[in-house]
């Protein structure tokens, strides 16, 4: 692929060993990876239906929270400046991940976890009160109950060149599947009717499989790289609004099909092409599942709503920890993670 000029080095390749024991124990003290894995980077007020759906173990399509989180927080902020609180909803853990400075008060860590509270909410301790790592925030939501539905993921239809069918022929190598996202809510009724629905997790359970065509040159020379390169990576058609964009963002600045698809398969299996894709144990956030989301802010204040900045965080990170989205993507594939 095009490089890209010189690539900054990360201010933090990992969280620390440390860290990520202590989150670890938060994590299996709470609960987190039992049941539906109910934790969220976000948490905002929305309105209409729910219907309930049972729930799963598995919290992710992928690798498990820790393991690839490790790395994800790598553009951002120094190690020493990240911490973690507890947070309960209606007896639901979540860890709130952040910076320290950012995150003193109970009020700052709903405020860093998008936390909206409703008038009749009661929260323990004070939002006043000063918190740390040990410091364990419970909320209270009168008449409320989680419900979870499942939306799909649109899978892409991906087109390979090959030598081994005549030119211009075609053949389907792997029928197309959607995914699956499951999204968690707290939902408040009066009687049938819903007053509000709270979207409290939302992540993906079956990441989508890709259609893939092949097409035929009738050549050698189109098949002559490895099955890792990014010369059968293949053209990848995008799926709606925000997969258009990207797609046109990378082509304009220099980028490669090869790169699109790359992304594309990266981001349907770590959020969906989601911006308010979360992570139930960690609180990674949005499209490229940055740890934890703030992070992003290096490329934009709108960070948490804006796919596009979320974008091009997800590039920069890629091009700075891998030297390339296709490098993130092959090391992707070994690791399922990045």
């Amino acid at each position: 692929m095009t490089k890209h000029g010189s690539h900054q080095s990360p201010t933090l390749k990992s969280l620390s060993a440390r860290q990520w024991a202590k989150i670890a124990a938060v994590v299996a003290a709470a609960g987190l990876v039992v049941s539906a894995g109910i934790v969220s980077q976000r948490f905002y007020q929305s309105d209409g239906t729910a219907s309930s759906t049972s729930t799963v173990s598995a919290f992710s399509a992928t690798d498990s929270a820790a393991s690839r989180s490790a790395s994800r927080g790598a553009l951002g902020s120094a190690d020493k400046n990240t911490t973690y609180v507890t947070v309960t909803i209606n007896g639901d853990s979540r860890v709130v991940l952040g910076e320290k400075d950012d995150m003193t008060t109970v009020k700052d860590v709903l405020e860093t976890g998008n936390i909206t509270l409703e008038p009749d909410d009661t929260v323990t301790p004070s939002l006043k009160s000063k918190v740390d790592e040990s410091t364990v925030i419970t909320i209270e939501r009168a008449g409320a109950q989680l419900e979870t539905t499942d939306t799909p993921i649109a899978f892409n239809e991906v087109r390979k060149e090959t030598a081994d069918l005549p030119q211009g022929q075609e053949k389907v190598e792997t029928e197309g599947e959607n995914g699956v996202m499951e999204t968690t809510s707290l939902v408040t009724r009066a009687g049938d009717k819903v007053v509000s629905s709270n979207v409290f997790a939302s992540w993906v359970k079956k990441a989508p499989v890709d259609k893939v065509i092949l097409v035929g040159t009738g050549t050698t020379s189109s098949s002559t790289s490895s099955s890792g390169s990014d010369a059968n990576l293949g053209t990848t058609t995008p799926a709606g609004e925000i997969q258009s964009w990207a797609h046109d963002y990378l082509l304009s600045n220099g980028y490669t099909e090869s790169d699109f698809t790359a992304a594309s398969f990266i981001i349907q299996h770590e959020s969906g092409w989601s911006p308010t894709a979360t992570n139930p144990s960690s609180g990674a956030y949005g499209l490229a599942q940055a740890l934890p989301g703030s992070k992003m802010a290096v490329a934009g204040a709108d960070w948490q709503t804006n796919y596009q900045t979320q974008f091009k965080w997800f590039v920069m990170y890629c091009n700075q920890r891998y030297g390339s989205i296709t490098g993130a993507y092959n090391y992707w594939l070994a690791n399922k993670s990045y």
